[in-house]
């Protein structure tokens, strides 16, 4: 049994290993939830694998050179060419109601108001479409000793504004994430003023499974029953769900057979006439 006890608080010295991955989620719920065409932001070299029936065009705040210099780790990594240059929690150049779905892996956790984003991403739904969100779970990450965000402090980042936060967001993560042996607290804090300055990328929330399902719940409620979770599954380190706007459902893709009529009628008769040749020449 997996001893999550090591990983409650600050005083956890390594994260947990996950459990064992039983469902491909992303796969699996690509699969069943998404078709027509949509946009997935921030995937870097981990785009979402598509089925057939959906096609994604591509969102970062710059493109694949500026994305290399910001996050020099990933040198060696081909990343995904961008197709819009937006900030992913605005989108501010997408119509409303204008895209079958929006998938944002690993993304809600950087986000400065999580609700607001969600409730920006709905705007830009089509009635009936999907969100598609995956986040890790933080007791599996570098974000282990950090206590998961308290779901009343998104609640007044959304009502008030994020800006009172931000700043302790930015001592934790150098205080417990990019923690250093002999380190001091002043210089912990200088480093968090220099990434702060920068506005570099840290998760600024982090959850559970079970926290981020409660944070999904009572966004629902805080937005008018806007949207219903559609589905929820752990994946190794993350946490999957897809939310659906409300509305009426889109037509489902349909099968490749559906889409040619007659085809199975025609196999059908020239099996006949086969095997009537077959029976001829006996």
């Amino acid at each position: 049994m997996t001893d999550l006890s090591r990983a409650s608080g600050p005083a956890a010295t390594a994260p947990t290993d996950p459990v064992p991955v039983y469902l491909d989620a992303r796969a699996e719920f690509a699969a069943r939830y998404l078709f027509g065409t949509g946009l997935e932001i921030g995937p870097l070299h981990q785009p979402l694998a598509m089925p057939p029936h959906a096609r994604a065009r591509y969102v970062d705040r710059m493109q694949v050179d500026d994305l290399r210099r910001e996050y020099p780790e990933l040198v060696d990594w081909d990343l995904t060419p961008v197709d819009v240059i937006d900030d992913g929690e605005t989108l501010s150049t997408v119509a409303a109601e204008s895209q079958d779905f929006i998938v944002a892996n690993h993304f809600l956790e950087h986000c400065e108001d999580p609700i607001g984003t969600i409730e920006t991403h709905l705007g830009k739904l089509k009635p009936g479409g999907v969100l598609f969100y995956a986040v890790p779970d933080k007791r599996y990450t570098f974000d282990f000793r950090r206590r998961a965000t308290a779901l009343e402090h998104m609640v007044a980042d959304y009502d008030e504004g994020p800006e009172g936060s931000r700043r302790a967001h930015y001592d934790e993560w150098a205080r417990l994430v990019l923690v250093e042996e002999g380190e001091s607290e002043q210089d912990q804090l200088a480093k968090a003023r220099r990434l702060e300055e920068e506005k570099y990328s840290i998760h600024m929330h982090v959850w559970t499974q079970a926290e981020f399902l409660a944070l999904i719940l009572a966004c629902r409620e805080r937005l008018g029953e806007a949207f219903d979770l559609e589905a929820a599954a752990r994946q190794g380190l993350e946490f999957v769900v897809v939310l659906r706007k409300r509305g009426a459902l889109p037509e489902p893709p349909q099968p490749a057979q559906a889409r040619r009529p007659g085809l199975l009628p025609r196999l059908g008769a020239k099996l006949r006439r086969t095997g009537r040749r077959l029976r001829t020449a006996k």
